[in-house]
């Protein structure tokens, strides 16, 4: 009776670790397949729908934008791809205030285009004092 239950244990245990490796494999498979930041295409827009056809426009720019190669530092991959973010925010935010009816809404665009447009501020100023800094240290051979 033992070795039944301590068979059914190691059968049990095996296959759940089978399991477990099928699942870490596939895993890896997908994530060395799929980029790492990724959206889906646009969506179709119905005719005759400006602001869907402007939100789609300023999505385009800002995934267009948003993909670049990697440089190899993390600080100045931050700032380059989190740029053309938050302007997209900036710019959809605007499309809400020349189309949207909602004060709360209205007024959160507002904030969004004020603080986006200070964070792209920092970002952009953070980047030329890094390209500054790499510039004026000598080079080693």
């Amino acid at each position: 009776m033992t070795n039944s239950i301590l068979s059914r244990y190691l059968i049990t245990a095996a296959f759940g670790g089978a399991l477990f490796s099928a699942a870490v494999l596939l895993a890896t498979v997908l994530a060395q397949q799929s980029p790492l930041h990724s959206h889906p295409a646009a969506m179709p827009v119905p005719e005759g729908n400006p602001v869907a056809t402007q939100m789609n426009d300023a999505m385009a720019r800002m995934h267009h934008d948003m993909a670049m190669p990697s440089s190899g530092d993390a600080d100045h991959d931050f700032a380059a791809m989190m740029i053309p973010h938050r302007q997209g925010a900036v710019d959809m935010a605007r499309i809400e205030l020349q189309s949207g009816k909602d004060p709360v809404l209205l007024r959160l665009a507002q904030g969004i285009i004020v603080e986006q447009l200070q964070e792209i501020d920092v970002m952009r100023r953070q980047l030329k004092n890094s390209a500054a800094i790499c510039l004026s240290q000598p080079e080693t051979p």
